[in-house]
């Protein structure tokens, strides 16, 4: 399209309007996937809801596609398309505490640091992600995995509120008083149902927790894999701790000559009784050979953003995610494989647990509904260069072929790449004909598809039942 047809555009919204031959356009374009490497038809950086409505409508009319873009970490590069309108929520970054009645809300753009650094000043927080540099919005639509799960459920447990403009250009707010069906379907079923500006949660209690970091040699990972699962399955909720491999990153507390080295790790907190963290941490430390360990109290935020320097913007990216019943050994033998090969800085293969408050939340509450699985593993491949594009995707996709064999036919949406848009149906199990209702009623033309998309269903069609095994 040209200027001149987006300068209808401009003269409904206060943010800015930024085409192919603006100066600005090579950097409003980008998103953290630099393999996503699409030309939208022109980005608008959103300064408020009004700009939002007059986008969605103007969109509609021209046929535009609209991708929606909070902290743009999003592994498709969904918070991008070519050839339509991109609504860039990253000067939207406010976030707005009530302590008394522990309640936050958190516009579109802000980031989970952002987050955690408003909460903090009034020691609060809730459920947020394991980086801080990832948006807010992203991470709680698609349900929202971090350190607090287990104790105080997923993100989108803790939302109270949204404020949604639909694919009509309506403005409603959806909450368990208003407009229930969509609150629902918002609480998992990621960005399908219109434009989430901003999300009211609850918080808790939470200062300072007593983190630990402990790396071991790749080599150990099968024992130390088995401790992890053993442990953890002893601890009370307050401990949040997830396994891992990677390459060690060059920090201080891992010698020198470990570093770029494959380690496995155990990453997370105590937020339990300050007095009982050195205890809570000591059984890692004696779990086998430490190659280097970080075990402190700090301020909940230090560890929400202590992976953000190893996530800058502009790496490549490809991913896959799964959820687990279990550890079981067969899965840890997959892990110890490929863990040793590790091919970048940057990747990271992650196993999350799911259970204690995760799972005392029923399967058709909200939209997730895996509520009886105990672990999301992820397999996060990124790294710098394009030319090792093909070797790296091959690697992600050989580890979950021989991963998957063990683990359940659905995933967490938030770590499943474009090509596993055939999973979405399973990935909602029994909650997807209910979703696919929900989407016809506010969005019965799929105007929101640049997404883990969910169809609306036609008319006199029923809406279908998820496969049995992922397509």
């Amino acid at each position: 399209m040209s200027t001149t047809a987006f300068n209808a555009l401009r003269e409904n919204v206060r943010g800015s309007v930024i085409e192919p031959d603006d100066p600005d356009y090579e950097s409003a374009r980008r998103v953290y996937n630099a393999m996503a490497d699409r030309r939208p038809a022109a980005v608008l950086r959103v300064s408020q809801t009004a700009d939002v409505i007059a986008a969605v409508r103007f969109a509609r009319e021209a046929g535009l596609p609209l991708a929606l873009r909070g902290g743009g970490h999003s592994a498709p590069g969904f918070g991008t398309v070519d050839d339509g309108l991109v609504l860039d929520f990253s000067g939207r970054r406010g976030v707005w505490v009530d302590p008394r009645a522990k309640r936050a809300r958190a516009e579109a753009g802000a980031t989970w640091g952002d987050y955690n650094h408003a909460t903090h000043a009034f020691g609060l927080a809730s459920t947020g992600g394991i980086v801080g540099s990832t948006g807010v919005a992203g991470l709680t639509l698609g349900g929202g995995i971090g350190y607090l799960s287990r104790k105080y459920g997923l993100a989108c447990d803790n939302l109270v509120s949204a404020d949604v403009v639909l694919a009509d250009g309506t403005f409603v707010r959806a909450s368990a008083e208003e407009n229930e069906d969509l609150f629902w379907a918002l609480r998992g079923g990621g960005g399908n149902f219109g434009v989430v500006t901003s999300f009211e949660f609850g918080l808790h209690v939470l200062d300072s927790v007593h983190v630990g970091i402990v790396a071991f040699p790749a080599a150990s990972g099968f024992e130390v894999g088995q401790f992890y699962r053993d442990w953890l399955a002893t601890q009370p909720e307050e401990l949040g701790a997830f396994f891992a491999y990677h390459q060690a990153p060059p920090v201080p507390f891992i010698p020198e000559e470990w570093h770029g080295r494959q380690v496995c790790l155990i990453v997370g907190m105590w937020a339990g009784d300050p007095a009982e963290g050195d205890a809570r941490w000591r059984p890692v430390l004696e779990a086998g050979p430490v190659v280097g360990s970080l075990v402190a109290r700090m301020p909940y935020p230090f560890l929400n953003g202590a992976f953000d320097e190893g996530n800058p913007p502009g790496l490549q990216g490809y991913w896959k995610g799964d959820f687990a019943r279990e550890l079981s050994d067969d899965i840890l033998r997959v892990a110890h494989e490929f863990g040793a090969t590790v091919p970048s800085l940057a990747t990271a293969n992650h196993f999350y647990p799911i259970d204690g408050a995760v799972q005392r939340v029923a399967p058709d509450a909200t939209a997730f509904p895996y509520r009886s699985v105990g672990f999301s593993p992820v397999i996060a491949g990124q790294w710098e260069s394009p030319a090792d594009n093909e070797a790296n995707i091959a690697w992600v996709r050989s580890y979950w072929a021989a991963l998957h064999q063990f683990t359940e036919p659905a995933g967490y949406i938030n770590f499943q790449d474009a090509d596993d848009q055939a999973r979405v149906e399973v990935n909602y199990a029994a909650n997807y004909r209910r979703l696919a209702e929900v989407k016809t009623k506010y969005d019965p033309d799929n105007f929101f598809r640049v997404n883990q998309n969910i169809k609306p269903v036609l008319l006199g069609q029923a809406a279908p039942e998820p496969e049995a095994t992922p397509a």
